[in-house]
């Protein structure tokens, strides 16, 4: 990632790390003023923005380090395992919620129906919704996967606040007060579901995933055009580590070519790859023509 792109992505961290308190203290002051299981529940959640928002901000900071001695690759996953982690306190904060509903609906408690804390909470979900939206943008423009992270789970937490604003109307008027505490659960399995969503996109993240087949396609076809008195490209293998895609294949040139030669036509391939693979590490292997598979990358 660029020095500009990285120091974007980092103050975006502070950003939603800001947001987060700012929303929880809303939610929290919603709770309290209408003392519903529900909104609590909505407020419990808003804890668990604020833990991401940290664990991502450390992560943006720590994946724009330079590789050095020590991680010769870079620091790049470390987004990945913020992902992680981000999924382990979601999961954390569905099993409060599990208590606070099951002793709610056990022993159902009254709430009342405050104007100033719903108008709370509904400031308190614009809020995350505007920032969620923001969060996806930039993180998606940046190559960022804890930013993308951050912005999928306040996005369940809008639709779920949404759900529980709505429900909460439904039981004052129904009298039904179990309905709040049911509401409440309702809110834990659809953050549990988000928190499961992120690990597993994740835990793919650390696996060395491959390019998507169009990035392939066209690190294939920029190959071909571009390694003019080659013979041919084969074993090309590409992984992405957060930002970074590492491309690596073998090059097979005329045996009579000198190194210099080979060497410029690996400078014009490395150099289109660039420009058209944003954050590409290329790794080129030269061989000679009796190496050839006649099954990779036909030179055009």
């Amino acid at each position: 990632m660029a020095k500009g792109s990285s120091d974007i992505v980092v103050r975006v961290a502070y950003g939603s790390l800001a947001v987060g308190i700012v929303v929880l203290a809303l939610k929290a002051f919603a709770a309290w003023a209408t003392g519903s299981i529900a909104l609590y529940s909505d407020a419990l959640e808003s804890v668990v923005n604020v833990v991401t928002a940290l664990v991502a901000l450390v992560a943006v900071r720590l994946s724009a380090k330079p590789a050095d001695a020590s991680l010769p690759y870079g620091y790049h996953k470390a987004e990945y395992f913020s992902a992680v982690v981000i999924g382990i306190f979601i999961a954390v904060a569905a099993l409060l919620i599990f208590r606070e509903a099951y002793f709610g609906f056990i022993a159902p408690r009254e709430f009342k129906l405050d104007p100033l804390g719903l108008g709370v909470s509904v400031l308190a979900t614009a809020l995350n919704a505007g920032w969620a939206y923001w969060l996806l943008r930039m993180g998606r423009k940046n190559h960022s996967p804890a930013l993308v992270a951050d912005g999928r789970h306040l996005t369940t937490d809008v639709v779920s606040t949404v759900g529980v604003l709505v429900g909460v109307l439904l039981a004052a008027a129904t009298g039904i007060h179990q309905l709040d505490a049911v509401l409440a659960a309702l809110v834990g399995l659809t953050i549990l579901w988000s928190g499961w969503e992120l690990i597993k996109q994740s835990v793919i993240g650390l696996m060395d995933v491959a390019v998507e087949p169009k990035v392939l396609g066209k690190i294939r076809d920029i190959i071909s055009a571009n390694a003019d008195g080659a013979i041919e490209a084969h074993d090309i293998r590409t992984r992405q580590a957060g930002k970074m895609i590492f491309v690596e294949f073998h090059l097979v040139v005329p045996g009579a070519m000198s190194v210099e030669a080979a060497h410029a036509i690996c400078d014009v391939i490395e150099a289109k790859l660039r420009e058209a693979v944003e954050n590409a590490q290329i790794t080129i292997h030269v061989e000679p023509e009796e190496k050839a598979k006649h099954s990779g990358i036909v030179v055009v």
